[in-house]
Order: C-alpha cells, then sequence, then structure tokens
C-alpha cells in the first residue's frame, strides 16, 4: 500500500506568500519515507505543459510518483452558470492529470451555504459529478469524494460534511466508473461523528485515503460549531492538524477495517500546521504509518 504526503503546513508560502517554490516542497519531500506526493491545484502549473513535463520528471528522478491531486469544486453554488463554470475548471482538472501521472482527482460537494437547501444541494452536486465522469473515464483519471471539513480559502464549510449527507449524496451518485471515496477520519472526527462508523459503511467504495489527525487547541467542537455557523474563510484557529498517531483517531480499528476489505489504495498524509515543524511532523507521521500499515499487511 503506497504513502504519499500533502504539504498541508506548507500551502500558505506555496500559494499565498511565494515564500516557497514548488521545487522546493519536492526536494524536501525526498528526504520523507514516501512514494509520491499529492498535489494542490492552486500550486499546479496547469496552464504550462512543459512545466508540468518537468515537474513529473523531477519527481519521477526521485523514485516516487504524483498519485493524487487534492482539488475544491464547490457545486453547491445557487446560480446555474457559476456551477457550469466549476464543472468546467474541473474538467480541466482531469485533462491536467495525465500529465503529471495523478491517478485519483478529488472532488468535492461544494460549501455549505445558509440559502441552499439540503434537496436543491443534493441534485446540483450529483448533476455536476454525473458530468465529469465521462471525462474522467475518457482521461484514465478516477474522481474521489472526500467527506470533507473545508477548503483551506473557503467561507463555509462542506455541504456534506456531515455523514447523513454524505451518504445520502453517494447514493444519489450511485455506483458509477472511475468514481471512489477519499476517505478521512479526521473530518468525521470535527463532524462530531464516529469516523469508524463512515467507514464501515463506505468501505467498499474507498479507494484512497487521508491520514491525519486533529486537536483542538483553546476550544472545543461546540466553539467550531459556533466559529462555522458565520463566514470564516480558511480553517479556524482552534482547529490543528497534528503528527499521525498522536490525535484523535483509532488507526489500528480503521486499518483492519481497510484490510478485511482488500483496500489497496493510496494513503496519503495530510497533517501539520506549523511549517516550522511540519517537516518533522510530516517524518514522523510516515513513520507511524508505515509501522501501523506493516503491523496489519498492508504493503
Amino acid at each position: 500500500m503506497p504513502l504519499a504526503a500533502f504539504p498541508k503546513c506548507f500551502l500558505q508560502a506555496l500559494c499565498v506568500t511565494g515564500e516557497m517554490t514548488l521545487d522546493q516542497w519536492i526536494d524536501l519531500s525526498a528526504g520523507f519515507d514516501l512514494d509520491g506526493l499529492e498535489f494542490y491545484w492552486p500550486f499546479t502549473p496547469w496552464q504550462n505543459p512543459g512545466e508540468l513535463e518537468r515537474i513529473r520528471r523531477r519527481v519521477e528522478d526521485q523514485g516516487r510518483s504524483i498519485p493524487m491531486m487534492c482539488y475544491s469544486p464547490d457545486f453547491t453554488q445557487p446560480d446555474p452558470a457559476r456551477r457550469r463554470d466549476e464543472v468546467e475548471q474541473e474538467k480541466t482538472a482531469i485533462r491536467t492529470c495525465p500529465q503529471l501521472g495523478v491517478q485519483f482527482l478529488r472532488v468535492l460537494s461544494g460549501q455549505r451555504r445558509p440559502d441552499v437547501s439540503r434537496h436543491d444541494g443534493i441534485r446540483w452536486v450529483a448533476e455536476c459529478i454525473h458530468e465529469l465522469i465521462p471525462t474522467a473515464i475518457q482521461h484514465g483519471v478516477t474522481l474521489i469524494l472526500e467527506n470533507h471539513y473545508k477548503d483551506n480559502f473557503w467561507s463555509f464549510p462542506e455541504f456534506a460534511q456531515k455523514r447523513d449527507v454524505f451518504l445520502e449524496l453517494l447514493d444519489a451518485i450511485g455506483p458509477a466508473p472511475n468514481f471512489g471515496v477519499n476517505f478521512d477520519p479526521s473530518n468525521s472526527v470535527i463532524a462530531g461523528e464516529d469516523p469508524i462508523v463512515l467507514l464501515e459503511a463506505v468501505k467498499h467504495r474507498v479507494v484512497s485515503m487521508h491520514a491525519s489527525d486533529r486537536y483542538f487547541e483553546g476550544g472545543t467542537l461546540d466553539d467550531l460549531l459556533r466559529i462555522d455557523a458565520n463566514p470564516n474563510s480558511g480553517y479556524a484557529g482552534i482547529l490543528q492538524h497534528g503528527v499521525v498517531g498522536r490525535g484523535l483517531n483509532d488507526f489500528d480499528r480503521i486499518f483492519s477495517i481497510l484490510k478485511s476489505v482488500g483496500f489497496t489504495g493510496w494513503i496519503s498524509i495530510e497533517d501539520g500546521q506549523d511549517p516550522v515543524t511540519g517537516p518533522g511532523d510530516i517524518a514522523e507521521s510516515a513513520v507511524f504509518l508505515r509501522q501501523k500499515m506493516q503491523q496489519h499487511g498492508l504493503r
């Protein structure tokens, strides 16, 4: 079972301030025990095919690949023209993925806007994802729906954050080729729910996973819910990513369930808030996950 990493702690530096280049992240990550890197669309030079080829070669020359792309479509916008734009933009991402060797492209529902009903949101998102699937098939890319919390640059949390909405959306989409689930246990914790219950419900559809651990600093789940009730760009300050294995998730149970269904997909580390301690956190997370993968026969 291959292991990748997502540069959570460096997103501000990579996407906003420019203090870190993509090449610097690639070279830094070469020192971790990883098989691949998960890219994020905002730092991907998708308009430059030559640069995409150069980046792919740089990673592959280091003995790794770029199997996953983290993308954040927003399909719950009430304006049909805006939803159409979101679909077309993700189609562009799908077409870009083969140039980097990406196999799995994230798809989300969108933001949980107060003026969007559950019925409308489910219908709009399912329609959008159904429209994406033929393009994904054409380009050999698998769309992965994540039980998400919130994109770093969103105002509202995920529309399908809660388990019941997520499962209803999966049912509305139905079984489809080149479509599966990216399971993130920490996002269930943030939703105030048991990640094991969700995993048991979707285990046969899980094709990839984010390995993350979360904890609250200076607040509680109730405080987070109050913060998220109002527009608030990005993550709440009280919510922290931590070293995988030190937080609230039971990885023994998670890996046992994945083993029981023959899971062999990619696991991507998503930890770290502080760019100063981030490299050490990722390295420690990789060690923990390798040990757990070996313990549970997931290699």
